[in-house]
């Protein structure tokens, strides 16, 4: 989930050479040095192109950064911003990352799957709106109920958007792309419908319209019970678990296609028996379906690359 790179000394000393974060996600050759870092290290199965999902409302000209404790910023957008929002120079603007992507894959094992992404339009949206993070993106939902339409309209700006930067990732070397959705969570029913699914399915439409073999993997953390029809109603090949979704819940969906997920990356923190008891549980009741062994949501800094061995061995039955 996410790139794996944060808790490496070895991307720790990249970043500090980059200067700042946007610089290392734009830089062709350090973008394409992170990512293959991890896979150096640990041999995983699949890359994940080092990125973010705010580059593009950075190329929407929306002022991101990413300020050292407070994470990303950006100004906010009201209606009239909304209204005047120009995707015409986005994809050029993202250049550098497709770059980045035939770099990446001409440098990986033929065997090891590189797997490019964006934002979900929900989640882009909330940073868009607040300007930053909230703990339960009141601001982006109060502004949707307020001003419904111009509310559809962004979201209906970043799919569109979106399906083409994926399109771009995949024509430039990408096996498979996925499309995170991190605060699908403090959605309502009705609310997930239009803002994580509606969104969502137009991306799915729209890439496989142009590229009916391209493989699409959707990630609505925090979805719950949601996740019963999401993969039905986004048209998505596979769908990304987070570590609260129940492993015999999971075991349902699998029968459906491919699950991702979903060990806390809390178990990689604490190591030793915490972690070889998550990752056992989870090859024990998705081990015999079609799985992405992953995490259920992103790395953290604090993680120990020992206690990520340790895991690699385990999955691969290595230590059992």
């Amino acid at each position: 989930m996410r790139q794996a790179g944060r808790y490496l000394p070895e991307y720790r000393a990249t970043r500090a050479a980059a200067g700042s974060f946007l610089d290392l996600c734009y830089s062709p050759e350090l973008a394409t040095e992170v990512t293959l870092q991890p896979i150096r290290r640990y041999g995983f199965d699949a890359a994940i192109l080092f990125s973010d999902i705010l580059v593009i409302p950075d190329a929407l000209k929306r002022n991101v950064r990413f300020e050292e404790g407070h994470g990303p910023r950006l100004d906010p957008i009201d209606v009239d911003g909304i209204l005047a929002l120009d995707g015409k120079g986005v994809l050029n603007h993202l250049q550098p990352v497709m770059e980045a992507v035939g770099r990446i894959r001409g440098a990986l094992p033929e065997e090891t799957t590189l797997l490019g992404f964006c934002g979900a339009p929900w989640t882009v949206a909330t940073y868009m709106i607040a300007g930053h993070g909230t703990p339960d993106q009141a601001p982006a939902r109060l502004f949707a109920y307020k001003e419904p339409k111009a509310f559809a309209h962004l979201l209906d700006t970043l799919a569109d958007l979106s399906a083409d930067y994926l399109v771009a990732q995949i024509d430039a070397g990408a096996d498979a792309v996925q499309i995170f959705d991190s605060w699908a969570g403090v959605l309502g029913e009705k609310e997930f419908s239009e803002f994580a699914i509606k969104p969502v399915r137009k991306i799915v439409d729209s890439v496989k319209a142009r590229m009916p073999q391209a493989k699409i993997i959707a990630f609505a953390k925090g979805a719950g019970l949601f996740l019963k029809t999401y993969r039905q109603a986004t048209r998505a090949d596979a769908i990304g678990l987070d570590w609260s979704v129940p492993l015999a819940f999971a075991a349902e969906l699998q029968k459906d296609g491919p699950v991702q997920g979903n060990l806390d990356p809390m178990r990689v923190v604490a190591g030793g028996t915490a972690l070889d008891e998550g990752v056992d549980a989870i090859l024990q009741a998705l081990g015999n379906g079609p799985l992405i062994f992953n995490l259920g949501h992103g790395i953290t800094p604090q993680a120990d690359p020992e206690h990520v061995t340790r895991l690699v061995a385990r999955v691969r039955g290595e230590n059992r």
